[in-house]
């Protein structure tokens, strides 16, 4: 297991309530498995943490992205403008 730190941003720390959680992941977990291991846990993250930005120890990071150990994990939700 992985021990990982996940800071909620802006609409997304509004709907979950708090500003950081403490999680427990595989340790072959991608920014993909992460996406799913949160909807579960906070379902008020449903349909949001699909669309939001994730970084890794403060570099952007895709679905693929392998997560390592004792990672920060930032989750921002998405922003459009124009």
């Amino acid at each position: 297991m992985n021990s990982i730190t996940v800071f909620f941003f802006a609409t997304l720390r509004d709907r979950t309530g708090i500003k950081c959680t403490h999680l427990e992941i595989p340790s072959e977990a991608t920014v993909a498995h992460l996406r799913v291991i949160l909807r579960e846990k906070f379902l008020p993250l449903q349909g949001l943490v699909e669309k939001s930005l994730v970084a890794i120890n403060q570099e952007y990071a895709f679905d693929e992205s392998p997560i390592p150990r004792n990672a920060e994990i930032a989750l921002f939700p998405a922003v459009s403008g124009g």
